[in-house]
């Protein structure tokens, strides 16, 4: 394994906190390297802040979100080529992804193939570690830049699985030399949510193959913990943090928000706070052996246990997006949660890729949109999402208010032909009274 590059203290770019970034990063105590969600850049089209904090040197880190390595299926190859071409245009000196899955059926399991939208976690077993594997080599021969795999967050426990979080990341280390992104607030999350103890991770877990650490915000409701990436960072996040931190010297540590912007100085706050769990920790070194059950096998994944994991997550996934019945073995009301939490978010994204709709809608977007997504599963992306469900308003005719009908109408005109829009009138109104004839 190449020696990791030293990253420092960073946050996550985005658009609503740019400005922000750019007058933190090199200063003292300020942001020394910025991530950026991978989906989010355009190779051509790259944001002038980005730009400018590659003029200045300041290191960008794509960390892409879609291309389901934990998934049953291989990985995508215009996926990777498109991760490959962010890298390549970011000049990064890795990229990152996640141990998750994030659609599922397809030809693989002659069923519909279903859209997470959300990163779902892998079982711990054999089969899904082959397979695991399998696609992390994959990846690793289309990317020019090493890969780094992050630990995620979940609400639900997998049945039967074979493996502790250390064990499964030790072994996957060892198969195959990938790098770990260590999410602490994740492992946080992992210990309210599924009892699993942070510290048995850390002991178990390659600490040396970290390439950084993610350090965010979430809120305890009922006895779960939401992984919100919208709250401050607590208190026992910041004590996971301080755990890994006297094991090794983490050769970069970013924080992570995605909504609910705080003011500037609140955010310098947190990165005062996080280099202060950093400076005062002493570094006693890993105290740890290869865990019971690790394993040094190379096999490939064979094409029975591909179908085995396939069909488990597929039934997993329908059941959350969907409304079928729950697999065995699963936590009923666990499931009931993740299914809100999923049907939440879609509502939130698509008010973000679609903002005419709730602007449309008023106040019975939200629970439209909610009873829409627990019969209409997405299959498609966000942008095709928000179409279907102007289309689900149309001939549904709810709410029933005309005026909101033809508005929504005309935004579903506007958007869902493959052409763009003509800048003469007549040319739009005749284009618009064919497609409405042809919708009748």
């Amino acid at each position: 394994m190449e020696q990791i590059a030293q990253l420092g203290t960073g946050i996550g770019w985005r658009p609503e906190i740019a400005d922000a970034v750019e007058r933190m990063a090199g200063a003292d105590g300020g942001v020394d390297w910025v991530e950026v969600v991978a989906e989010n850049v355009c190779p051509g089209h790259i944001a002038e802040s980005l730009l400018r904090l590659r003029e200045r040197g300041v290191t960008v880190v794509p960390h892409g979100v879609s291309l389901g390595l934990g998934g049953a299926d291989r990985p995508d190859e215009q996926r990777l080529r498109s991760l490959a071409e962010r890298a390549e245009a970011l000049g990064a000196p890795l990229v990152t992804e996640h141990i998750a899955f994030v659609r599922a059926g397809g030809a693989l399991t002659a069923s519909p193939l279903l859209e997470a939208g959300h990163l779902l976690p892998v079982p711990r077993t054999r089969d899904a570690l082959d397979v695991l594997c399998e696609n992390v080599r994959i990846a690793q021969d289309a990317l020019p830049v090493p890969l780094a795999l992050e630990n995620i967050a979940a609400l639900i426990n997998w049945p039967g699985e074979e493996m502790t979080e250390g064990q499964f990341l030790y072994d996957l280390v060892d198969r195959t030399g990938v790098r770990l992104l260590i999410d602490v607030a994740n492992l946080h999350t992992n210990h309210v949510n599924r009892g699993e103890d942070p510290a048995k991770a850390l002991d178990e877990l390659p600490v040396e193959a970290i390439a950084y650490v993610h350090v965010a915000g979430g809120f305890e409701r009922d006895g779960v913990w939401h992984d919100s990436h919208a709250h401050p960072v607590p208190q026992q996040v910041l004590d996971v943090l301080a755990d890994l931190a006297s094991r090794i010297a983490p050769p970069g540590v970013l924080l992570e928000r995605d909504d609910n912007f705080p003011e500037p100085g609140e955010l310098e706050r947190e990165l005062v706070a996080i280099r202060g769990v950093l400076e005062k920790a002493e570094v006693r070194g890993p105290e740890r052996q290869a865990p019971a059950g690790a394993s040094v096998a190379e096999e490939e994944a064979e094409p029975v246990a591909r179908q085995r994991l396939g069909l488990a997550q597929a039934a997993l996934l329908s059941a959350l997006v969907a409304g079928t019945p729950v697999p065995e073995g699963f936590d009923r009301v666990r499931l009931g949660v993740q299914a809100r939490a999923l049907a939440a978010k879609r509502a939130d994204v698509v008010a973000k890729v679609a903002p005419e709709l709730p602007e449309i809608l008023g106040s019975s977007y939200r629970p439209t949109f909610i009873a829409y997504a627990q019969g209409h599963p997405m299959n498609d992306g966000y942008r095709r999402d928000a179409l279907s469900f102007a289309e689900h308003v149309m001939l549904t005719g709810r709410p029933d208010d005309t005026d909101v009908l033809r508005e929504v109408r005309r935004w579903w005109l506007e958007r869902s032909g493959p052409a763009p829009l003509s800048q003469r009138p007549t040319a739009r109104l005749a284009r618009a009274t064919r497609r409405v004839l042809l919708r009748r």
